[in-house]
Parts: C-alpha cells; sequence; structure tokens
C-alpha cells in the first residue's frame, strides 16, 4: 500500500523580512515526516507561499505549528503589499496526493480549524471543498474588503462570522483552511508598466468576469512591470496554453507582449506535458512515452512486496495467550468505530443530508478518536497481561520476596482488569454514535450503522468477560466492586441498545 500523501500549501502574509520566514520554516521543519518543497517569496505581494508534504497527521501538525509561529511574528495592523490578505497566516489548503482522499483532506481541514480556533483564538473560515457555506467556496468572497474590511465587520455581521475561534480580530487577523485540487499559482508579465493593461486583461480572463472556467486573476504591479496574476484551478479543463493565448491575444489588443511567466511554488507534472504536446502538436502522443514514467513504473512493480494481511488474526490464532479475549474485544470494537466513521463519510457532502452534516462531522472526529484509541487497547491488553506473567515469575524464596511478589500479582490483576474495563467503557460510546450515525445518517449505510452497534455491543460483552474473570483474582475484592458495577450496567443498557437498533433499522429500511 502507498504512504498516504498529502501538501499542504500555506501563504503567509511576509515576504520582506527574511528571519520571520526562517523561524516559519523551521516550526514546520521542527515536525517529524514534513518535507519542504518549495519556498517562494514575492517582495511587491509582500508573501511567501511553501510547499510541504508529508503524512496528514504530520502535516496537520506542521500546519499549525506554522500558524502558531506567525501569530507571533507577523502584525496585520503593520503589514503593506500587493497582494489582498486577512491573516498572517493567510490561507492554507490540503490537496491530495497519494493514498488519501479529498474527503480526508476535509475533516484535516476542519480539524486544523478548530484547534487554531480554540489554542490560538484565531478566526477561522473554512473554503473550497471544506466551506460549510457555498458563498465560503471562492477565497476571494472570504476576503472581500482584506483584513482592514473585516475588521469592521466580523463582530457585528452575521454573515462574516467565522466557523472556528473568536468574531475578533487580533493582529494575526483570521485565517482561510481548506481543501482542495491542484491548483497552479502562475503569473504572466507584460512588457509595460501600465498596471491597467494588466487589469483589464485579468478581467477578460478571469471567470468570474466571464472568462476561462478556472482562472482567477488580477492585475498588479511587480517589479516595475504589469503583471497578471492567476491560479488555475483546473489545468485538466484549463490547460496551461490556452490561458497563456488569451493573455497573449489580449495583450495585443493594447500593444504589449508577454515580457516573461513565473510559477509560484510547484505544478504538476501532468500539466507541463499537457503544455508541451499542446504546443509541439503531438496528437499521438501516450504518456509512457515518457523515458522517467517508464522507467519509474517498472522499478515500483519490481520493488513491491506484497502486505501480510490480517496479522492480528494471525497472533490471535496461534498458541500464544497473548493476544486474547480482551485484545480481540478491543479489535472488535475498533472495527465497530470504523464503520460509523464510514457511515459519516458516505453521509457527509450529500445534499439529502445537509442538515445533519455539522452533526455526522463531530461523528466521524469522535469515531477515529476511539478507533485510535481502541487500536492502542489491543496491545495494551497483551501487555497488561504479560505484566501478570513477569509478578508471578518472581522469586519467592524469603518471607520479603513473597510479600513483594503478592503485591505485584495484586496490582497486576488489578491493572489486568483495568484495561477492558476501559475498553468496554470506549466500547460503549462506539456503541451510542452509531445508534446516532443509524438514526441520522445515510439510509444506504443503516445496515453498516446497525453492524457497529452489534459489534460494539459484543465488544463490551467480550471486555466485561475478561473483566471479571481478572476480578476475581484479587485478594481485596472491594478494589473490583466499582469496575463488575460498571459491566453489569453496560450490560443492561446494552439491552436496550440493541432494541432499539432493530427498530431503527425496520423502520429506516422499510421492512
Amino acid at each position: 500500500m502507498a504512504q498516504p500523501l498529502i501538501e499542504c500549501i500555506p501563504n503567509y502574509s511576509e515576504a520582506r523580512r527574511p528571519e520571520v520566514m526562517d523561524a516559519i520554516v523551521n516550526s514546520i521543519l521542527s515536525v517529524p515526516g514534513v518535507t519542504v518543497l518549495d519556498r517562494h517569496s514575492d517582495i511587491d505581494h509582500n508573501r511567501t507561499v511553501i510547499t510541504m508534504v508529508g503524512s496528514p497527521d504530520a502535516v496537520e501538525e506542521a500546519a499549525f505549528q506554522s500558524i502558531k509561529k506567525a501569530q507571533e511574528l507577523i502584525d496585520l495592523n503593520e503589514h503593506e503589499g500587493a497582494h489582498p490578505r486577512i491573516g498572517a497566516t493567510d490561507v492554507v489548503p490540503f490537496v491530495p496526493i497519494s493514498d488519501v482522499t479529498m474527503g480526508e483532506c476535509v475533516e484535516l481541514a476542519r480539524r486544523l480549524g478548530k484547534r487554531v480556533g480554540e489554542e490560538l483564538s484565531i478566526p477561522v473560515y473554512l473554503y473550497e471543498e471544506a466551506a460549510t457555506r457555498p458563498e465560503r467556496q471562492n477565497l476571494e468572497n472570504i476576503r472581500k474588503g482584506q483584513f482592514e474590511g473585516l475588521k469592521g465587520e466580523i463582530e457585528t455581521n452575521p454573515e462574516r462570522f467565522p466557523d472556528f475561534g473568536p468574531a475578533k480580530l487580533g493582529s494575526a487577523g483570521a485565517t482561510v483552511i481548506g481543501a482542495r485540487a491542484p491548483l497552479i499559482a502562475f503569473n504572466v508579465y507584460l512588457n509595460t508598466a501600465d498596471v491597467t493593461i494588466a487589469q483589464k486583461i485579468a478581467k477578460a480572463v478571469r471567470n468570474s468576469s466571464g472568462g476561462l472556467r478556472f482562472v482567477k486573476a488580477m492585475g498588479v504591479m511587480v517589479e516595475g512591470l504589469a503583471q497578471v496574476s492567476m491560479n488555475l484551478t483546473n489545468f485538466t479543463k484549463t490547460p496551461i496554453p490556452r490561458v497563456v493565448e488569451m493573455v497573449r491575444r489580449e495583450a495585443q489588443r493594447y500593444g504589449v507582449g508577454i515580457h516573461h511567466s513565473e510559477l509560484v511554488g510547484l505544478i504538476p507534472q501532468a500539466a507541463l506535458i499537457d503544455t508541451a504536446v499542446w504546443y509541439t502538436q503531438l496528437d499521438q502522443f501516450e504518456p509512457q512515452q515518457i523515458l522517467e514514467s517508464r522507467l519509474f513504473n517498472v522499478m515500483k512493480s519490481e520493488s513491491a512486496a506484497p502486505a501480510k494481511p490480517y496479522s492480528f488474526l494471525d497472533d490471535l490464532a496461534s498458541e500464544n495467550p497473548t493476544p486474547g479475549g480482551g485484545s480481540a474485544a478491543a479489535f472488535t470494537a475498533a472495527e465497530a468505530a470504523a464503520l460509523v466513521a464510514m457511515v459519516g463519510r458516505v453521509t457527509v457532502g450529500k445534499k439529502k443530508y445537509a442538515q445533519v452534516e455539522a452533526d455526522m462531522y463531530k461523528i466521524i472526529e469522535r469515531a477515529d478518536t476511539l478507533r485510535r484509541e481502541l487500536t492502542a487497547g489491543v496491545d495494551e491488553d497483551a501487555a497488561s497481561f504479560e505484566e501478570y506473567l513477569q509478578a508471578i515469575r518472581l522469586p519467592k524464596n524469603t518471607e520479603q520476596e513473597i510479600k513483594e511478589r503478592e503485591r505485584a500479582i495484586e496490582a497486576a490483576t488489578l491493572h489486568a482488569a483495568q484495561v477492558p474495563h476501559h475498553t468496554a467503557g470506549l466500547a460503549m460510546e462506539v456503541l451510542s454514535l452509531a445508534i446516532t450515525a443509524a438514526t441520522i445518517g445515510n439510509v444506504n449505510a443503516i445496515s453498516d450503522a446497525a453492524s457497529a452497534v452489534n459489534m460494539a455491543a459484543a465488544a463490551v460483552k467480550s471486555a466485561g468477560l475478561n473483566v471479571l474473570i481478572n476480578l476475581k483474582g484479587l485478594q481485596d475484592q472491594s478494589k473490583g466492586k466499582p469496575m463488575a458495577d460498571d459491566i453489569r450496567r453496560y450490560c443492561e443498557e446494552i439491552k436496550t441498545a440493541e432494541t432499539r437498533i432493530n427498530e431503527i433499522f425496520y423502520d429506516r429500511a422499510g421492512f
């Protein structure tokens, strides 16, 4: 399986103080598993774009650390630049690269936005695929009026209230976070210093003014030349050559031409291939005709090693006493949590379930957290049993050794009960989430939600059996009574839950 990779391209409102950007880049690099691919600063725009890539968790953490560092070092009250902006960290898009879906990037954007709002008190707006309102899909709508305009409206205009964080701007302004497809930041310089020509060309080219469908553009002055600054949001449907030729044609109307062009950040290889094919008119071209691509595919197929599936089940079936029933209970509950998250993910984004989308995102977030905790519980249960085995193997040659051994056995026995007790509690929470998912989630996944309820119930019962058998070994039975009471209560609650899920299933499924 390929390693999950996400690209993140945060834009910071700073380019004139290299030491500030050095500190921000260092905050990104402090997170293991993240690679900075590119750093592009524009003095006139007073803006720097960083391109980083890594695992989803690592990139999420690196983005947060960079936003935190930018908040410390950049004051929007003192910022000036040609590029529109509302924040020290102005915009943070996540792009799926490998073995990651757009939906997962949306969830990542929401998690980061919530954390930035809560921990840093920075207002956060969600945009593009992560937008909570149709009008916020477009970044320009969110940035209307820039920092100064937003500062005057954010506290009083409900339309400008953030998705996360306080409705008040500090010196770091607000941050826009979202998920999107690969975007090409592409600028064309004209051989004129008349910025009004660039502005007219930008108006002709951009989609919002009736131009090309997947082009955003504005005219600005950079390094003494008029520049048509563009974002190409879908290069497969509006390719670079079409954009360049339209800019060239419009420029000719005003008696000017293209001086040169530039990329801001990185570009997908396919976009350059498409450009080369267009200009060279290679009508019969096939991607596999590229030497490096053919070699890469051959080497990749030769080096790929098949992964061993279901290794946990193999361990469970072995002659070893660990993993055992407690680990199996945690594994089953983790599966139930995964099913709940799946039900959530097939619900969000559907117009029919728009009214419950916010609730489903909360369910997804909690289900994923529970799945991680329960997955960790698989090993924790096995480790607790190993701890008990070590205790009974302690020497017992002297009276002191006997007492120490008895204390160790008592502590290990209690811990061996506490671990599945914790599993049972988490599984009960999964069960509750599953019932909610079955009640309001996508009806096409009703059987999955019902399965999650039954799996969580089985996990609770199985974990409970392991709790009770371990408590039986305690010398001081009073220590285990609260846990035993919990298990009995859980089992009674499960009976009600099983009746409830059957009612929901037969009602929503139409039986």
